[in-house]
């Protein structure tokens, strides 16, 4: 099982009544793709975590102890250094596809953090490479393979760099992934599967999903 950031701090905050279920952490999600000179260049997002885990990161990190959600410039840097730092093997939980091919996105760039009204936002980009056809649509989902995360797209997708694109989202179809979850498991409940037990790769089942298409330039 491959944790979102800081696995330790997970692992020692989160509740085991917790720990037995999925998805672990929520987190709201927005999503801006970047045009250059009419071609697709880079998604942006922002991930806002909700305010229990917001909460878990600051207590263990020893932060806002006097929980007026206000941190000290050191407190900040410490923070920003903690939720910054991804895992060795963590890809971004980030699909971009065209045609059916999955891309493969460059390493992330841009990366910061705030922390406002007790809640911890990540931004990052991931700049996207040269496409085989720079005119047709790509797909974009964001999603933990193991639905350890549950990202939830919210607002309208923002396009810049393109004055005519459209950004269409189809929600992920709840009831098909919640019954495909039970159909890998056997009939267990997904509380039921263990700590020491591989959740299988169903985050993809619970992911909206975003086609941009756009008319040519000029």
């Amino acid at each position: 099982m491959r944790h979102l950031i800081l696995p330790a701090l997970i692992a020692a905050t989160v509740p085991s009544t917790m720990a037995q279920a999925h998805p672990h952490i929520f987190v709201s999600t927005e999503v801006t793709v970047i045009f250059e000179d009419g071609v697709p260049a880079a998604v942006d997002l922002a991930w806002i975590y909700d305010d229990y885990f917001s909460l878990l990161i600051t207590s263990d990190l020893g932060l806002d102890l006097d929980g007026d959600m206000q941190l000290t410039a050191e407190e900040e840097q410490i923070l920003a250094a903690s939720v910054t730092e991804w895992p060795a093997d963590f890809q971004g939980d980030l699909e971009v596809s065209q045609g059916g091919d999955i891309i493969q996105l460059a390493p992330r760039t841009n990366h910061t953090m705030v922390f406002e009204d007790g809640i911890v936002r990540e931004m990052h980009r991931r700049p996207i490479p040269a496409l085989n056809d720079p005119s047709a649509p790509i797909t974009i989902r964001a999603y933990d393979p193991f639905y350890y995360v549950a990202y939830d797209l919210v607002g309208a997708v923002q396009i810049k760099g393109h004055d005519n694109c459209e950004a269409l989202i189809t929600p992920a179809n709840l009831d098909a992934a919640y019954t495909l979850v039970e159909e890998l498991l056997y009939g267990r409940p997904a509380a039921d599967v263990g700590a020491d037990e591989q959740f299988p790769e169903v985050g993809v089942a619970f992911a909206d999903t975003i086609e941009v298409t756009c008319a040519p330039l000029g």
